[in-house]
């Protein structure tokens, strides 16, 4: 059986403080396959559809899916991650440039500096191992 998602478009509503801007089922998909690769490496009970038990990190992700489609409104990115990478682009002949990364020690995902914060105030930091 499928995840649900992290986090509704109505929630991403209360999120933003805005209605939910076209295509918010899309970005929060792609905004929990982030979450989702950030947390490879996290420990935490879940159900048998792999949706976590505990309500506190139900809401540290939600949070975490809806901080991450805000900083892709906020950056002009489409949840593709195209958005927050060139600072400049130019066609003949080929020039890019671009922007230095600035957050996540996750590599190949760069999450929301508020979605970073959520994960980690859940005690689900990208990359903590935890031995038994």
């Amino acid at each position: 059986m499928a995840r649900l998602p992290y986090a509704t478009p109505e929630a991403l509503a209360v999120w933003l403080g805005v209605p939910a801007p076209a295509g918010a089922k899309r970005l929060l998909a792609r905004a929990g396959e982030d979450i989702d690769s950030a947390l490879l490496t996290a420990v935490y009970r879940v159900d048998e559809n792999d949706d976590p038990t505990d309500p506190k990190v139900a809401a540290a992700l939600a949070d975490a899916v809806c901080a991450q489609v805000e900083y892709w409104i906020a950056t002009g990115d489409d949840g593709t991650g195209a958005g927050g990478i060139w600072d400049s682009v130019s066609i003949g002949p080929v020039s890019l440039s671009r922007r230095s990364r600035t957050s996540s020690a996750t590599v190949g995902v760069e999450l929301a500096p508020r979605a970073e914060r959520a994960l980690r105030r859940a005690g689900l930091t990208p990359g903590c191992v935890i031995a038994w």
